[in-house]
Order: structure tokens, then sequence, then C-alpha cells
């Protein structure tokens, strides 16, 4: 019988995302208004039909853990699982993770008592939908022990990425990681016989998603070693010796682990015809269920924006921006190009009035702020008249006192208190 494992890996620092991910795993870090990203795998993975998931992570893994518990809960009857395995001291060993692979490795004791067939590893930090029960369904058919889902780029690109070099098969012939931009690398070219019904519109190479299926006997070998990667150390070395199968997907597919492109990514969400469709009713993104009231929106003038449950919203002003949930907008405010990621709670009357008494700002964006280009994180409380993004100032990246510009944006990190009338 054929049974998958799937192994979400979400281990790393989540350096490129800080300071998102300062007090946050990074498959944690809110995305889209009212999910986290980490949905993304765990919904891929839910509705190709492989609901056995484990996430393996190891830094800041708390609020990860709850949003998991409340969200990922399977019927009594059925052997579907979503379990976190966060880095453990164990008789044979006591470090970190060391890779993606070393990750795997450390909790193949775990694995083994579910007797998988197969095992199917995803990143915890990409934005696409994908048929993986197709891919599987291919990697089968192709009769090797491992397929690699590739996306195609062109040749700038290929630079960032781990590039395939495949014949007419789809057998993989060669892997190079990160080649330089300087680099002919023509040989790497798709195919033309696997070509010839695509329009690649200039993307003729194939890089690697970090989304494998693995035989478990391939992957057993595989990990008997000191390799600590999949893609710098395993995927090489089995190209070696074991013929590997490429799946090629030519849907939207992002990678969201820098600041950059995770504001890029939100923003496109806004759009007439964004690139991700989040709705989808055949493949839903599942998220946790809040039971939050439907947002109010008072005298309002929204445009190209999202906005998520429970907001309230009153006289303001917002042009191709992501409003969270809880997020409280007070009059006269203005928000342009702003990723605001809303709040875990609303304030009582009393907690607001102790914020008046302490000078300090209520949770939300306050009267008269204008904020553009910014990502705002949760229960941040940013005062009245702020102007933020606005004004012709010099903006280097760093730290600075109440916030951080990390590839030239502003980031309003969580819990953070902006004073009224702060100009950034």
């Amino acid at each position: 019988m054929q049974k998958v494992l799937s192994i979400v890996l979400g281990g790393g620092k989540g350096t490129r995302l800080f300071p998102l991910t300062k007090d946050r795993a990074k498959p944690a870090v809110p995305f889209g208004g009212k999910y986290r990203i980490v949905d993304i795998p765990i919904s891929n993975c839910i509705n190709s039909g492989f609901k056995q998931i484990y996430i393996l992570t190891q830094f800041n893994s708390a609020s990860l853990h709850l949003h998991i518990a409340r969200t990922y809960v399977f019927d009594t009857f059925s052997d579907g699982f979503v379990e976190i395995l966060a880095a453990e001291q164990t008789l044979t060993h006591t470090g970190w993770y060391e890779g993606t692979a070393d990750a795997v490795r450390k909790n193949l004791n775990h694995f083994r008592p579910q007797h998988p067939s197969h095992y199917l590893i995803v990143s915890g930090d990409q934005l696409y939908r994908m048929d993986l029960a197709d891919m599987f369904k291919r990697h089968v058919e192709s009769g090797c022990p491992l397929t690699i889902a590739c996306t195609t780029v062109d040749r700038e690109a290929a630079s960032g990425f781990g590039i395939m070099q495949m014949d007419a098969q789809s057998r993989i012939l060669d892997f190079m990681e990160k080649p330089a931009p300087d680099l002919d690398i023509d040989n790497y070219k798709i195919p033309k016989e696997l070509r010839h019904d695509r329009r690649t519109g200039g993307k003729d190479y194939l890089a690697s998603m970090g989304i494998y299926i693995f035989d478990a006997a391939l992957m057993e070998e595989a990990l008997a070693n000191a390799h600590n990667d999949f893609g710098k150390d395993v995927i090489p070395a089995i190209l070696k010796s074991k013929p590997v199968n490429a799946y090629m997907f030519e849907g939207y597919w992002e990678d969201i682990g820098t600041i950059k492109s995770f504001y890029d990514a939100n923003l496109d969400l806004s759009d007439m015809t964004p690139e991700f469709n989040f709705y989808d009713e055949h493949m839903p993104i599942y998220t946790h269920r809040r039971n939050l009231p439907a947002s109010k929106l008072n005298y309002c003038t929204l445009n190209r924006s999202l906005s998520a449950d429970g907001c309230i919203i009153t006289n303001a002003s917002i042009s191709g921006s992501i409003v969270g949930i809880r997020t409280i907008i007070e009059t006269g405010a203005s928000l342009d190009g702003v990723v605001c990621m809303g709040a875990d709670y609303y304030e009582n009357d009393d907690e607001k009035a102790a914020n008046e008494a302490a000078g300090r700002p209520n949770i939300g964006i306050g009267m008269g702020t204008i904020i553009k280009r910014a990502i705002i994180d949760k229960n941040a409380r940013i005062g009245a008249n702020c102007r933020i993004g606005i004004d012709d100032l010099p903006r280097v990246d760093g730290e600075y006192e109440h916030y951080y510009i990390v590839d030239g944006i502003i980031v309003i990190p969580k819990n953070a208190a902006i004073p009224p009338g702060t100009i950034i």
C-alpha cells in the first residue's frame, strides 16, 4: 500500500523575514489579512489528499503551536493529523537542526512507525497552489525513486535558484546551485521536445522549487551520512547514482522568504486579477476559524484593498492595501500600499482609559495618521497625526527606535508603540 507522509520544512531562523520573525517562527507569520504562511503548504497537502503532515521547526514556535492546535483538528474517525516536531535533545543527538536534510534525519524515528512508502517534502515559505496528488502520480509512473518539482525561470532569475538540466524524458541530468550571472548555462535550457507545446516567454530554465517526493527506501539511504541540506548535498549526491524525475509546474509560485517578496505578494492579492487566487472553492486555503463579526466601514473610501474580519474603519481612505483581522482605523487616517496584520484582541473601555492615562496610543491606527509603503505587524499602536513613509526623507535600511527599514520598506514590529505626531 502507498502511504505518503508530508513534511513541511519550517525550522530556519527566518532571518530574511526579520523583524516579522523576531517573536514567531517563519511559518507563523501572518499573511493575506487572516492567514498564516504555514496555511499554504498545509492546505496544498490536504487538498491533494495527503492528510498526515509534520511541521519541522525549532525557533520561536509557541505561536505556531497554538495556531496548529486551534486550526487543524481532524475527525475522530480520520487518520489525518498535523503535528509540529520541534528540535529536541535525545540520547543520539543534542544539537539544533543543521539543515533541511538534517532536520528530517533527526526525526526519522518519529516517521518510521507510520510505515510510509513515500515522503513529500515541502517548504514552509512559498506561495502556490499545486495538485500534489498529480505530482505523486507522475512520480510513481516515472519509476524514479525521487521527483523534484521545478518551475520555469528566465536567465536573470536563474542565478538565485538551483537550476536543473534534464532530457526529453523529464529525467534530471545535472544540478547547478545558483549559477553566476555571467556563466554560460545554455546547455541547461529546457529541451525543445518539452517546450514545443509551452509558451515559456523567455523562461527557458528549470529551477528547483524545494518540493520533493522520495521513495521511503531512498530517503533512508540518502540520510545515512553526514549530508545536511537537500539542495546542496543530498540531491547532487543522488544524481550521481540514481535516476531523478522532474515535475514541471507551470502555475504561479513565489518564494515569500524576504521582506520585499512578502510585501509584494501581499499587495498583489488586492489587484483585480491577483496572481494567487484565494477565491477557489475547490482548493481552499484553510486557517483558524475565529468567529469574528463582519468588518464595519463608516464613511470610508476603499480602492483595490482587502479587509479581513472584525475590523472597524471610520472615515478613512485606503488604497492598494491589506487590512488584517481586528484592525481599528480612526477618523481621517489614510493608507496607501500598506500591509496591516491587525490585532490578536480588542481593547475594552478600561484598557483604553489606561492607555490615555499612560500617554500610550490604542491598538490600531490613530486619527489623521497617513501611512505609505509599510508593513504594520500585529498589535501595533500608532498614534494620531503620524506621517509614515510620506515625507521625502532619507531612509536607510536598519533598526531604529520604534521601527525597522528593510529593502526600503518601513516595518512597524509587533506590539510597537509609535507616539502621536511621529514622522518616519
